[in-house]
């Protein structure tokens, strides 16, 4: 895939994801009348607990930080502790962000990156809503992230990389910044059988966490060149429950599945 067709596909899923911030709505990734509809905060609330947030989880956050866009909860694979430096990939509106600074407390930090102008300034607002003292939302690419070598405890990342036209960067990007040791804790989605050509090309199912999405073995590989160590990936299929409302009639869900990332920098 050439520079230009990587542009084209983030332009595109920039402009959905800046609606769905916008209008407060459900995410692509969830259940709607169509691609970024509108939803409200109950909806956001339902989606989550579906995918393994707590209620005391969704109840923690500031109003308007969970837009439901996930396909699981990084926050039960993180092992977050105080005082750690999190980054969380494809922040959005801040809601993994925001649970990954009450486990960090004051004296850790959390990073959000996301390229999305609209959700940048929603995560922003939220933060300063919460108090959130010790969460920074920075405005750019998952691919080439604004953040400095070696300096992040543990990335997590919900429901987001498969969104990027050049995973394989965005694994060796988040090598660069984590530290030795560091971690990744991910929730994504997977294929588990090829995908039809002509779902392969379909904008709106790219920007509803379809068509991007790549197979373990892909996965696995990328994290290996990038350098990681203790790869393990491992598809969860009772999510296919929630995917095939993700387009519904479509059978998405025969071909991909939500799954949990995890990986560690080696220490030398």
């Amino acid at each position: 895939m050439s520079a230009h067709e990587h542009d084209q596909i983030r332009r595109q899923v920039r402009d959905a994801y800046g609606a769905v911030a916008r209008a407060e709505s459900a995410g692509c990734c969830a259940p709607s009348s169509g691609c970024c509809a509108p939803s409200d905060q109950d909806v956001a609330e339902l989606l989550s607990r579906g995918i393994g947030y707590s209620a005391d989880e969704t109840a923690a956050v500031p109003e308007g930080a969970n837009l439901g866009l996930g396909c699981g909860n990084p926050q039960a694979i993180a092992a977050l502790r105080p005082g750690e430096t999190v980054l969380d990939l494809g922040s959005g509106a801040g809601f993994d962000a925001f649970l990954a600074a009450r486990q960090v407390r004051a004296s850790g930090a959390v990073i959000g990156v996301d390229m999305t102008p609209d959700m940048v300034s929603k995560a922003r607002a939220n933060a300063a809503k919460g108090g959130y003292s010790n969460v920074d939302f920075r405005l750019g690419e998952i691919e080439h992230l604004p953040v400095a070598d070696a300096t992040v405890d543990v990335i997590i990342s919900n429901c987001v990389i498969n969104l990027s036209p050049d995973k394989a960067q965005v694994f060796r990007d988040a090598f660069r910044v984590l530290k030795p040791a560091g971690r990744l804790a991910i929730s994504d989605i997977v294929t588990t059988a090829p995908l039809p050509p002509e779902m392969q090309q379909e904008v709106a199912l790219y920007t509803a966490c379809v068509a991007g999405a790549a197979s373990v073995d892909e996965l696995a590989a990328m994290l290996a060149d990038a350098g990681f160590a203790d790869i393990r990936i491992a598809p969860k299929d009772a999510s296919r429950e929630f995917i095939r409302n993700w387009a519904p009639g479509r059978g998405v869900e025969d071909y991909i599945a939500s799954a949990t990332i995890e990986a560690v920098k080696p220490e030398n």
